[in-house]
């Protein structure tokens, strides 16, 4: 069966690493510090309505709105982040851990010949560090430090253009709101990573195809 794509893009926090894991796990060591036991739901409620507020509030470092969103998150869930202390989600960061299925998926692709890419909202230097644990290299990376912009903004999509040129290109993401649609909009095919079978959008868009994890992607990419 001939290929239908060239090139696959990631996002990489939610779809290639668990950052539900990362940021409850430090969230709930920092909260205990100050003698709380927040609910590790409770916490990625907070995170989740959080960042995108601070993000819409216009472009700063990823690396300046964990730190924002933790002073937040530690707001609503009954705990206080100590002076000075602010800097432990992103400390945390390069130890997130990538999904089970993340590793053998990427070497699959890259032994298939496909180029590689990751479009992600955070900085450089947070993402060479998550880049470490990855089993392949990958052959392009698109961050917010570099367009200026955050996801669900169509910046990374056309700077990842450039890079495809007239590649035949696929963005695989767990994120409906700040890749599915932005994808959509930009009549690029779009994988959408549904781990945890959520529920779409309401609207007229709608992914090219829908998978539980990278290795059905793999396998849809191989029939």
């Amino acid at each position: 069966m001939a290929r239908r794509f060239d090139v696959i893009t990631f996002d990489c926090y939610g779809t290639l690493v668990d950052w539900e894991a990362g940021i409850s796990g430090a969230c709930l060591t920092a909260a205990a510090v100050s003698g709380a036991s927040p609910q590790p739901e409770a916490v990625l409620r907070s995170y989740a309505h959080h960042e995108s507020e601070v993000e819409s509030e216009g472009y700063r470092s990823y690396r300046d709105i964990l730190m924002q969103v933790s002073r937040r998150v530690a707001a609503d869930t009954g705990w206080a982040i100590p002076p000075g202390g602010e800097a432990f989600l992103p400390e945390s960061l390069p130890a997130w851990p990538p999904f089970p299925d993340t590793n053998e998926a990427l070497l699959r692709l890259s032994v298939s010949g496909y180029r590689l890419g990751i479009l992600s909202n955070v900085d450089d230097d947070l993402l060479v560090a998550t880049c470490r644990q990855f089993s392949v290299p990958f052959d392009f990376v698109i961050t917010a430090q570099q367009v200026r912009s955050y996801k669900p903004g169509h910046a990374h999509f056309t700077a990842a253009r450039e890079r495809v040129g007239s590649g035949r290109w696929l963005h695989a993401a767990q994120s409906f709101f700040h890749d599915v649609v932005p994808a959509s909009e930009l009549g690029i095919p779009v994988a959408w990573i549904n781990r945890k079978r959520e529920a779409a959008l309401a609207g007229d868009v709608a992914p090219t195809v829908e998978l539980q994890n990278l290795l059905r992607l793999v396998d849809w990419l191989e029939h």
